[in-house]
């Protein structure tokens, strides 16, 4: 059985704090990467847009989001889950992310799939993310469209916001 067969995906659970700060400073650059005080706030605030995929000694990665109204994809202050509401029908993905060790194997992929099938369930009724330049086919695989160059400076990087629309298959 291949390692991404065995992976199992669930909601976070606060006592995953640690290894889920470990996974985002791995996957991102120090500018990039979210504080663990910023993952904690996540964890507790929207523990349902939060997905981490496991296999059976750790988890192996994750993804997290917001719910709002009204998106602004390149708002710093969404980060910090201002003006999320749980019952808004906008999902804004804040980190798509696999731990090195695990990066290559299609982890990354079943994340995004998965997370995709929850938010479906969720009626939600689009999602949004901002991407590097090498990362948009890989969105697009997944139904996400292009929609233009973002605002979002994050990590002093330039970004893509995309979007999926989830009322449509």
């Amino acid at each position: 059985m291949s390692a991404l067969h065995e992976l199992q995906f669930r909601h976070v659970k606060p006592e995953d704090l640690d290894r889920c700060f470990e996974i985002e400073q791995a996957g991102f650059s120090r500018e990039e990467a979210a504080t663990r005080e910023k993952i904690e706030h996540r964890i507790r605030t929207y523990p349902e847009g939060f997905l981490v995929a496991e296999n059976q000694t750790q988890i192996a990665g994750f993804v997290n989001s917001g719910a709002c109204h009204t998106v602004a994809l390149s708002d710093e202050d969404f980060k910090e889950l201002l003006g999320h509401d749980p019952d808004g029908p906008h999902i804004v993905v804040m980190s798509v992310v696999v731990h090195p060790e695990y990066q290559g194997k299609g982890f990354a992929g079943a994340l995004v799939k998965h997370f995709i099938e929850q938010m479906r369930a969720m009626s939600k009724e689009d999602i949004y993310l901002i991407c590097q330049t090498e990362l948009i086919g890989f969105y697009e695989k997944y139904g996400f469209k292009y929609l233009a160059p973002s605002e979002s400076d994050h990590g002093g990087r330039a970004w893509h916001d995309m979007r999926l629309d989830l009322c449509t298959r």
